[in-house]
């Protein structure tokens, strides 16, 4: 945990003078009455510069990203100096772009809302700078978001969703599964052990050596997997599914990738190849590890699904399971969710693929509805912190794992 002022000077803090020329770019005129709440949304977890203005209706009035994606593929992943300086270049004009965008002047802002956990704390050191000035500059209330709460709340944007609700967030740095009864009122039932999916994903990708392939070099790890798998044969491989016999609803990708770069390893040797080509069973191998992935996050899914129901923590006819976050996109994982909501007469619901991944929207939006609830809307600002591993909610896995449901085996048919 990091205090911003003991370390503003390494994260190089915007001027006072530039933050003022940087608002005196706007020209527009204020509106005499503004007609909604209107919050200003900046994020920098991780690796995307974004920021977006969105209203109390859901009207998304302005957005803007820069994506790193195309400097970390060549570097071989997320070096956080390197995110750093990349979110530094780009977030006054991301914010400006934003702003513009959505032709709402800065006095207009009901609020302004920041990412401050959890994250590389590098990365989210540079946004909480720049959101302060701005805080400091406008007199505007600051509200203080907890990332994994943007992804769980961003269908109720797109989507007529009540509470509660059970969420499942997978991404490249995080994997949980949450019954979310209220905006800031989250029970975690179960999360990886390890790491992540998307990060696994990220691993096999490199070991794979996917970014030489012709059709895979500009795609991220995860996205390379899922395009390589369309064209293999998930049966050629035969993977157990990590936990088996764990019932809880906890998960683990470690195991799973040291198996794949195990028969990655034996295939490069059969294959009489050096580390770094690409295999001729690639698409193969891609296809046995998305799938075995898939069937290890819809048996956990399914568990809970189950506990929330015999708790009646769930509606027993109106249950309904979202899935966020940056591997929500992909389209086979969804599918193999299909099989278990089906199973079980839940509703399955996703953002759209862009609101999957880390953007500003999703931070505004949860600006709002904090700002609605009147949940941790800051008029003071000294002291901020933020904090690169924050849980979620109230921890309730061991009470699943004792619980001890036995989850019926479905045909995974995708």
């Amino acid at each position: 945990m990091l205090i911003l002022n003991k370390t503003a000077g390494f994260f190089s803090k915007p001027s006072k003078r530039k933050i003022s020329a940087f608002l005196r770019s706007f020209n527009f005129h204020p509106r005499t009455q503004s007609l909604h709440k209107v919050v200003l949304g900046i994020e920098t977890s991780c690796d995307d510069t974004a920021a977006a203005v969105v209203d109390e209706t859901g009207n998304v009035l302005g957005e803007a990203i820069h994506s790193q994606t195309e400097v970390h593929l060549k570097t071989g992943g997320i070096i956080p100096p390197v995110a750093q300086q990349l979110h530094r270049e780009n977030i006054q004009r991301i914010v400006q772009e934003a702003l513009s965008a959505s032709r709402i002047s800065p006095s207009e802002l009901s609020a302004i809302a920041t990412t401050t956990k959890p994250g590389l704390a590098l990365s989210l050191g540079v946004g909480l700078s720049f959101s302060l000035q701005l805080v400091n500059q406008l007199k505007k209330p600051f509200i203080p978001i907890h990332h994994m709460e943007a992804h769980a709340l961003t269908i109720r944007l797109t989507n007529q969703v009540e509470f509660p609700f059970l969420v499942l967030l997978i991404s490249g740095g995080h994997c949980l599964l949450a019954l979310v009864r209220g905006v800031s009122d989250f029970l975690l039932l179960g999360k990886s052990l390890d790491i992540a999916p998307g990060d696994m994903f990220d691993k096999v990708a490199r070991r794979l050596s996917l970014i030489k392939h012709p059709e895979c070099s500009s795609m991220s790890g995860g996205k390379a997997i899922e395009h390589l798998a369309k064209q293999g044969n998930r049966f050629h491989f035969d993977i157990r599914p990590p936990m088996h016999h764990a019932k809880n609803c906890d998960f683990s990708f470690t195991g799973l990738q040291y198996i794949t770069e195990k028969i990655i390893t034996q295939k490069e040797k059969e294959e009489g190849i050096e580390k770094g080509q690409v295999l001729s069973s690639a698409s193969d191998i891609a296809a046995a590890v998305q799938h075995t992935a898939a069937c290890h996050i819809a048996k956990r899914a399914h568990r809970a699904i189950l506990f929330c129901k015999q708790r009646q923590l769930l509606s027993q006819s109106h249950a309904v399971l979202v899935v966020s976050g940056g591997v929500a996109s992909n389209f086979y994982i969804r599918r193999a969710l299909e099989i278990v909501t089906d199973a079980t007469q839940c509703t399955l619901l996703c953002p759209p693929p862009r609101l999957c991944a880390d953007n500003g929207v999703m931070i505004a939006w949860n600006g709002i509805e904090r700002l609605r609830a009147g949940l941790n809307v800051l008029h003071n600002v000294e002291g901020i912190r933020y904090e690169p591993k924050c849980p979620l909610g109230i921890d309730i896995s061991r009470e699943v794992g004792e619980a001890s449901i036995k989850v019926p085996q479905l045909k995974m048919k995708i």
